[in-house]
């Protein structure tokens, strides 16, 4: 297991912390599912091979009701029949912007399209702030090398 490299950042800058709590607290209060969101979180995780955003969107997902298929499955969401076509609408989206770089048009109308067919603009705002958010943690935890679990 690799060495963790320094404290969390964010820790460091407690004004820091404090903003991006503040954030998170904003979109819990949105009115999105909260698994859906946890979902999103362990999703954008994954993809940035974060440890404990993983384990942390694990036991949020957990928390809100997400099924033990659910979780198992949440990589190969696509392949699966265990989620809403909600939850496959907040996936596709959570990838998307979590891969800005991977294409030209990292968000295309037909993807952005089946998002706002399930989520108003309040929740859209909710959706991408909480993929923003994690994606700015996990920024911040992979090059630190920051440890999933105990110590």
């Amino acid at each position: 297991m690799p060495t963790e490299r320094m404290p969390n950042p964010a820790v460091l800058l407690p004004a820091a912390m404090t903003a991006l709590t503040a954030v998170d607290a904003a979109v819990a209060r949105a009115g999105l599912d909260g698994k859906l969101l946890a979902l999103s979180r362990l999703r954008a995780s994954q993809i940035n091979g974060c440890g404990p955003g993983v384990a942390e969107g694990v036991h949020q997902a957990q928390r809100y009701g997400a099924s033990t298929a659910q979780l198992h499955a949440v990589a190969a969401w696509r392949a699966t029949t265990w989620f809403s076509d909600e939850e496959r609408a907040a996936l596709a989206l959570t990838e998307a912007v979590t891969r800005l770089a991977d294409r030209p048009d990292p968000v295309p109308d037909r993807l952005w399209d089946l998002a706002a067919k399930h989520f108003d603009h309040r929740e859209l705002a909710a959706l991408l702030l909480t993929t923003a958010i994690t994606n700015a943690v996990n920024r911040l935890t992979v090059p630190t090398r920051q440890q999933a679990g105990p110590r």
